[in-house]
């Protein structure tokens, strides 16, 4: 399909949402860019198997610089974020397990900033969460 109709389609689909709710100007930007991408995948070229043809996508920022210890940065868009997955989700309608395949993440690298990370890890350990389910656990499997 003609790139100049998914650009039409996109501005009919977005002024028609942004006419019952109010969007800041970022938010407007990344509805479009979503329903962009959205109907791009809908109409996206077919191959001889019926299979959607894979999309070359290049990372918006370098793999390496991805993953820090305070943020994590999206390679779709390149904002920063502590956790990806509700990010990923929403403004680009992928799944995680979608997301690491797409640009090649390993499924032991996580999605949320380091430093984000051990501070819930140290919240748990404080309120002893590892042996209250240790416990529930145990009493489940008496009954």
């Amino acid at each position: 399909m003609d790139k100049k109709i998914l650009v039409e389609l996109t501005a009919e689909i977005v002024s028609a949402h942004a006419s019952v709710n109010e969007m800041k100007k970022e938010e407007l930007l990344d509805e479009m860019q979503a329903v962009f991408q959205k109907l791009l995948a809908l109409a996206g070229t077919v191959s001889e198997e019926g299979e959607a043809a894979p999309q070359e996508v290049k990372p918006a920022i370098p793999m390496n610089k991805a993953f820090g210890a305070d943020k994590v940065y999206c390679l779709v868009c390149g904002k920063a974020f502590t956790t990806l997955k509700k990010h990923i989700a929403v403004s680009h309608q992928l799944t995680p397990k979608d997301y690491r395949k797409q640009f090649g993440i390993p499924t032991k690298t996580p999605l949320v900033a380091r430093k984000y990370s051990e501070a819930k890890k140290k919240i748990a350990q404080e309120k002893g969460l590892a042996a209250k389910l240790a416990e529930g656990r145990r009493k489940r499997g008496r009954k």
